[in-house]
């Protein structure tokens, strides 16, 4: 099944300008060819590469060079397929989006690459930058927290708008924005992958950074799961407990339905907090944790409920 468009489109962002059409229609043209493209706003120029700078704006800081060197063989073989997206700024030219495909061209030392020159303000490059790395599904969790919070700060723009934009639900934005609040240490345990989103979520019941340093630790240490870093994190809230050196005994194994499981899973996404699933036929209970009023405000603002 084709994985659905993000919000308005990447065309739609850019000032009613349509859209670059698909790779596999979009082959290099020759500049002869390009004099005569009946809208010059999808005119494909060849531009020096010296000549194109990356964006500031572009939220995703990281590239793999494996990924990279392998686009630059393909892109030896057959070209760069889909032209770049840029906005011309104090004499060069600005990527709106195709960032990995220039990085690629630098390793092979190319010349020129074929550009798509576009107008387009802050926030329509930001936007654009974001839908195209969420569609790719590059970015890594704090690049796209990083990205969110950029529109919201910059542009002022609402969880609520954000959502829109980029075709993600609000609770998706709300739980990426706080990702954030961690301290600079556990954020680099996720950016590197010793900790996975799941347990950073978990990490946030924490009030203290302090806590929430260590626990972050434990978890890499003694390669705690989600689950046993609930338990841990749900123990120090409740009774006040500091990190103890002691290791986490590992969680009694209990026969649990599959379907069961996942919806606790997909439950425990949605809230970004401990979910308790409990179901014996037909009937049950859901038990959806917090760990301070914030926390407890954040979940009713899921359900749509007014505290007031």
């Amino acid at each position: 099944m084709a994985k659905p468009a993000l919000g308005r489109g990447l065309g739609a962002l850019l000032s009613g300008n349509s859209p670059l059409p698909p790779a596999a229609s979009t082959p290099l043209i020759p500049p002869a060819e390009t004099a005569a493209a009946p809208d010059q706003r999808d005119r494909v120029q060849r531009v020096p590469l010296h000549r194109v700078r990356p964006s500031a704006l572009q939220p995703r800081k990281e590239f793999a060079p494996a990924a990279l060197q392998e686009l630059a063989d393909s892109i030896r073989e057959q070209g760069i397929v889909q032209p770049l997206i840029v906005r011309e700024r104090n004499g060069f030219f600005e990527l709106i989006a195709g960032e990995r495909r220039w990085r690629a061209a630098q390793l092979l030392n190319l010349a020129e690459v074929p550009v798509i020159t576009r107008e387009a303000d802050d926030r329509a490059v930001l936007e654009l930058a974001l839908i195209e790395n969420l569609q790719r599904e590059n970015l890594n969790a704090l690049e796209e927290a990083l990205g969110y919070a950029q529109l919201a700060e910059q542009f002022q723009l609402t969880q609520e708008e954000i959502a829109l934009k980029v075709g993600k639900s609000r609770a998706s934005v709300a739980n990426a924005t706080r990702l954030l609040k961690l301290p600079a240490s556990v954020q680099s345990f996720l950016r590197d992958g010793r900790i996975s989103v799941g347990h950073a979520k978990v990490i946030l019941g924490l009030a203290e950074e302090k806590n929430q340093q260590l626990a972050a630790e434990r978890i890499v240490k003694e390669g705690l799961n989600v689950r046993q870093t609930e338990g841990l994190v749900a123990k120090l809230q409740t009774r006040g407990q500091k990190i103890s050196t002691q290791p986490v005994p590992p969680p009694a194994i209990l026969p649990v339905d599959a379907n069961i499981a996942r919806l606790e899973e997909k439950l425990r996404e949605k809230f970004g907090t401990k979910v308790h699933l409990k179901y014996a036929h037909g009937k049950g209970a859901v038990e959806i944790s917090f760990f301070s009023d914030v926390e407890l405000q954040r979940v009713l603002e899921i359900l749509e409920v007014n505290a007031d």
